[in-house]
């Protein structure tokens, strides 16, 4: 179902329920609260002070809280929402993380079962045994391409790198694809999202010398990016890259690629983050449920790099360094 066979107001119960749980997203004061903790445990209190679920939780078994804290924003959109499976853009990329891992594990004959997602739109354990059953007609169809030619390549090649190349580029294409049928504001964010990936892809062949073959096997189209272009110029070198990128809706990001690499990464969250920002002042409609998910994922970022910095005892000014914009 399209975002067009609904109507804004059918949102309506679930975009209030949304405007209040925002006000229990962490806020900059909040971030700052846990950034001046003088340990991890410290911040674990604090976030335990903020609703958390973290008692009895120590920062070596924290992983499991954010896992929760992801499911439980599922779990909302599940109860509120009219058509749950309008948000699936948001949630193949834990299916095509959930491939790799069923691959993974059954070339491998290892029990990886621990690093399933349980946000996506399929169950781990099925798909896991459908493609160890190489009953490939069972897999969701989103996944089928991606799957059997990753067990084939497996198998005749146990090349686990090229297997990664294909699922990444068929996870950015079906994003693609939803955002198309969706249009609207889903268009835009999924653009945004390949887009960005795109530019990853490249950047990080240009600097381990990937060649032309590569880039044309890994990188997704998407509108304002010229893929062939982009491949010539990144198996060219960066400084080709950079002067492409500069002639694209994306030039801004050159500017952060040549700071560093983690001012890039930062660039690349931003940039989303600020595209959904545009719906706080939409009042009905998909696009503030959406803003809402990617806050969550947002914050569970942030909460993550925090504890598990000050866990291994990294200065604070680092961590304020690797933090990104919030929706807040």
């Amino acid at each position: 179902m399209s975002e067009k066979a609904l109507r804004d107001t059918d949102y309506a119960y679930a975009v209030g329920r949304i405007r209040a749980l925002e006000l229990k997203l962490l806020t900059k004061s909040d971030i700052d609260t846990l950034l001046s903790a003088k340990s991890a445990e410290d911040a674990l209190r604090a976030l335990g002070d903020k609703g958390w679920d973290t008692e009895n939780v120590t920062p070596d078994s924290f992983e499991s809280v954010l896992t929760q804290e992801s499911e439980k924003t599922w779990q909302i959109i599940e109860e509120t929402v009219p058509e749950p499976d309008q948000f699936n853009l948001l949630k193949y990329k834990y299916d095509f993380h959930n491939l790799k891992v069923a691959l993974k594990s059954i070339m491998l004959r290892s029990d990886n079962d621990d690093y399933f997602i349980n946000s996506g739109t399929c169950d781990p354990a099925v798909l896991k045994k459908t493609v160890s059953q190489k009953d490939f007609k069972s897999v969701p169809e989103h996944l089928r391409d991606a799957a059997e030619e990753c067990y084939t390549v497996l198998l005749e090649t146990g090349d686990g790198q090229l297997c990664d190349i294909i699922i990444d580029k068929a996870a950015l294409e079906h994003t693609v694809k939803s955002g198309e049928k969706s249009g609207g504001f889903m268009k835009g964010l999924a653009r945004l999202m390949c887009a960005t990936a795109d530019i990853k892809i490249a950047l990080r062949g240009c600097r381990t010398s990937k060649n032309l073959g590569f880039f044309e096997r890994s990188l997704a189209a998407c509108d304002g990016l010229d893929i062939e272009r982009m491949a010539r110029a990144a198996a060219s070198g960066e400084n080709d890259l950079l002067d492409y990128l500069g002639t694209t809706d994306y030039s801004e990001c050159v500017g952060y690629i040549e700071k560093s690499a983690l001012e890039f990464e930062k660039w690349c969250d931003n940039i989303i983050i600020e595209y959904v920002r545009s719906a706080k002042m939409t009042a009905l409609g998909i696009s503030p449920i959406v803003a809402y998910i990617l806050a969550r994922e947002a914050e569970i970022k942030a909460v993550r790099i925090i504890v598990s910095a000050k866990h291994n005892n990294v200065s604070q000014d680092v961590i304020k360094e690797r933090l990104r914009e919030t929706y807040v």
